[in-house]
């Protein structure tokens, strides 16, 4: 996805885009010149991801390297042939996950990818400053989504278990990420870069 910067973050939120992954960069230019007439945006989100649970031993190296691609290829060349489009004071989020702070077991290779990514983020941050370029990582903790197959929302039994573990009693909403996503978008997160900000309702504190 990318975004353009705007005054409050409700108008960040609607200027959020998605861009399919065929031809990338074409898409990207097409669109932000049908929706803004221009050539360049302001904030990159990695966001595009898929999810599986499977055991470590079980875990194929057909499955490892879509995971890689996915996750952590993608999120690599994508950024760096969009990088000349990118404005000066905007930034890129990299969306990752909880699991690379507390294991849970079956999510070794998606974690690991992700992983990779939040170590990816600080080497942008030190590298892509003096483009004026801020970039950080947001990870979610359970969110009630689409994503593996919705495993949470179509199991009680797992949402509610997962609801547990944090202090808040529930797992968390699209709009509970979203909104820090654009928060991080806005010019009152101008001063925060190469940070990893965990948004998970403190699950497992």
């Amino acid at each position: 996805m990318v975004a353009s910067r705007r005054p409050s973050l409700e108008s960040t939120r609607k200027s959020v885009i998605e861009i399919t992954a065929t031809g990338m960069e074409a898409a990207v230019i097409t669109r932000l010149k049908t929706t803004w007439d221009a050539t360049s945006f302001d904030f990159l989100i990695n966001n595009a991801g898929m999810g599986a649970t499977v055991p470590f031993e079980q875990v194929s190296e057909e499955l490892f390297d879509e995971f890689l691609n996915v996750h952590y290829k993608g999120v690599f060349f994508l950024t760096q042939k969009l990088l000349p489009h990118l404005n000066p004071g905007g930034g890129i989020v990299n969306i990752s996950s909880g699991t690379t702070r507390f294991a849970n077991p079956g999510y070794s290779v998606y974690a690991s990818m992700k992983g990779a990514t939040e170590i990816l983020t600080k080497y942008w941050a030190k590298e892509l400053g003096g483009k004026g370029l801020r970039c950080n990582v947001v990870a979610p903790g359970p969110v009630e989504t689409d994503f593996n197959n919705a495993a949470i929302r179509s199991n009680p039994q797992m949402k509610e278990r997962l609801a547990s573990l944090s202090p808040l009693n529930r797992v968390g909403s699209a709009g509970d990420i979203g909104g820090v996503v654009a928060f991080l978008c806005t010019d009152e997160a101008g001063w925060i870069n190469g940070q990893r900000i965990e948004v998970s309702g403190g699950i497992n504190v």
